[in-house]
């Protein structure tokens, strides 16, 4: 076993930065530190960087550069997506309406639409059944009189699953044609780098961006906003980003962003191929080496980087830090549901019952992961799953040689 080695396989909670986006970032933090909404020589220089990384940006997903709000990350972006239509249409209508969501999505719109169900929203949250992938008639079924807006993930943070968001648009487009006012968000903070996306094709009218999945550093994130979209500032005080979100932007996290969604959109096909030959690797050696264990989510409609696999009779957690402690970096799920001992809500709405859910992993690929390095995850792999089973409280009469197949 090799000492010492550190392999990274927490892609889905952040990437690391890549050198070449450092690299155009670095200007912005020393030479060109001017305030992009300053008029003179040195604002102007942040401004038309400011510009080129919002077309950037725009060019990742097809969409124009006036349609690109930048904001501080994921969350945010969901948050102005969410809070700022539901509040534009509470000031023109005076009502409350209907929002359909799905069982599966991000914490950020998980807590949105709670928090809008305790003021009076009525929320639908969409099964996923085992595959862990919305159905359009259950969609369908659930459209009321005053349902005004649907925000369904492109691809699962956890289990990496991919929802048929264009067919849903297609949905929604048949309900304006009679007459309805529906909207359509997306969170594709995951999806974004891992495969194409084009806003027109999916037709989506708000779509959330996160620029430390894409190899860019921690801070930065985006909303694409459809024109004819009204949204109420979720930030007030300024006249920056069109009046969508006041604050003096971050200049050099703007550039880095746009610099690693360039990279992303010139790169998508061959980082995908990469990701998807290591994973496969990997899940077959699993599948081997490794008794009792649960592949969660649907195998082929599913990012190229993401494996999450439930391993019977221990704790996900007991893993994680095994893992760790061999250098190995996993998660049990969402980053931004980390330090929770309940079983994830996202495994919990395939079916899966507590033990299950609480011994689930994901392990998530990146472009500088190497077959060497799924060769080593799988031998510590092991060795941790045997270990904790023979000790684990959750099948006292587990077979000692359990956990390693033979």
């Amino acid at each position: 076993m090799s000492e010492n080695r550190k392999v990274y396989l927490d892609h889905s909670a952040t990437t690391p930065t890549d050198r070449r986006v450092v690299e155009a970032m670095l200007p912005y933090l020393t030479d060109f530190f001017g305030n992009a909404s300053s008029v003179h020589y040195f604002g102007q220089q942040a401004r038309a960087a400011v510009d080129r990384a919002r077309r950037q940006v725009a060019n990742l997903i097809g969409a124009r550069a006036n349609e690109i709000v930048f904001v501080s990350g994921g969350t945010e972006a969901n948050n102005l997506a969410i809070r700022g239509l539901t509040e534009a249409l509470l000031l023109k209508s005076g009502q409350k309406g209907h929002i359909v969501t799905s069982a599966i999505e991000h914490p950020s719109v998980r807590g949105i639409v709670d928090e809008l169900e305790t003021r009076g929203w009525e929320i639908t949250r969409l099964p996923v059944y085992d595959d862990g992938i919305v159905r359009l008639d259950d969609l369908r079924s659930s459209l009321q009189p005053d349902t005004v807006l649907i925000s369904v993930m492109l691809a699962n943070n956890e289990i990496g699953t991919i929802q048929p968001v264009a067919q849903i648009a297609e949905l929604v487009r048949d309900e304006r044609d009679r007459g309805r006012q529906l909207w359509l968000h997306t969170d594709a903070v995951q999806a974004a780098g891992r495969i194409p996306l084009d806003v027109e094709a999916l037709g989506c009218d708000l779509l959330s961006l996160s620029a430390h999945k894409l190899y860019a550093p921690k801070g930065m994130g985006a909303l694409f906003v459809r024109r004819g979209v009204r949204l109420v500032p979720q930030n007030v005080g300024g006249h920056q980003e069109r009046e969508r979100r006041a604050g003096t932007e971050n200049v050099a996290g703007i550039v880095a962003f746009g610099a690693a969604a360039k990279l992303a959109h010139e790169e998508t096909q061959l980082r995908s191929a990469h990701d998807s030959a290591l994973r496969d690797r990997f899940e077959a050696l699993v599948k081997k080496e490794i008794a009792d264990v649960v592949f969660n989510g649907d195998r082929n409609r599913r990012l190229s980087n993401l494996s999450n696999i439930s391993f019977r009779f221990i704790e996900g957690e007991g893993l994680l830090i095994s893992l760790d402690l061999q250098g190995v970096a996993v998660s049990t799920g969402s980053a931004c549901s980390s330090g929770t001992l309940e079983p994830s809500p996202v495994i919990r709405a395939l079916g899966r019952n507590d033990e299950l859910a609480r011994g689930a992993i994901r392990f998530s690929f990146g472009k500088d992961n190497t077959e060497a390095d799924v060769d080593y995850v799988i031998e510590v792999l092991q060795r941790a799953v045997a270990t904790l089973r023979r000790l684990s409280p959750l099948n006292k009469d587990l077979p000692a040689e359990l956990g390693v197949s033979s």
